[in-house]
């Protein structure tokens, strides 16, 4: 049976949601998915639909959701249906829904100094998202997050010298992991501000693996 993929762009437009989405759609498409992709979030409140599916990818930054919605979405994960995203395109989505935040597993605060060089950390290597996968170097926002303890860490980041929040410095934060939601199967990664992100090979070879993953 084809498996079946929701992708919803929308939000700030400033992480590029829609180049992201033709990026990951073509993706999904290759790994054999049927892929529909949305530029609304209607579908969360269709739970016929929402059930049919085997994945939902959000890309959708600092917006807003109606209870309907969020509670169609939660409810579709909670019974089995996987969830995968990255940045701020799933993790700093709807900033008063706490819900989906405790789903998600951590929720964006901060990016000292903007655009740096910064390096990413395998914590995890037996595990198949990053099995193979070496330490690497981003040059991106380092994001900074309240995330929560329950959470399968596989990749971290040390933050250094940075001079907005110096306070930071010394903090290992948790940059990829995965996470249980009642059935559904729960990915995040921080990396990808915008598309080119996705050109550093392990930072795209992590989201991909981490979709399938996530797809029930």
């Amino acid at each position: 049976m084809t498996k079946k993929a929701l992708i919803n762009w929308g939000g700030w437009d400033g992480h590029e949601p829609q180049k992201c989405a033709e990026l990951f759609a073509s993706l999904l498409t290759e790994c054999g998915f049927e892929v529909r992709v949305a530029n609304d979030l209607q579908g969360y409140a269709d739970k016929d639909y929402l059930q049919s599916l085997n994945l939902i990818v959000p890309i959708w930054t600092m917006s807003q959701i109606t209870k309907e919605q969020e509670a169609g979405l939660l409810d579709a994960v909670k019974s089995g249906v996987g969830i995968a995203g990255w940045h701020g395109g799933m993790a700093d989505s709807f900033r008063i829904n706490t819900e989906y935040q405790f789903m998600v597993g951590g929720q964006w605060v901060a990016h000292p100094d903007n655009i740096i060089d910064y390096e990413v950390n395998i914590v995890n290597h037996d595990d198949p998202i990053t099995r193979g996968i070496p330490d690497f170097q981003m040059h991106s926002e380092q994001y900074y997050m309240h995330v929560d303890p329950s959470n399968e860490v596989l990749a971290t980041t040390t933050f250094r010298d940075r001079v907005s929040a110096p306070w930071a410095n010394g903090t290992v934060m948790p940059v990829v992991w995965k996470r249980r939601w009642g059935a559904g199967r729960v990915f995040y990664s921080s990396l990808g501000h915008v598309r080119a992100d996705f050109d550093v090979p392990e930072a795209l070879e992590i989201q991909i693996r981490g979709l399938l993953w996530a797809a029930r």
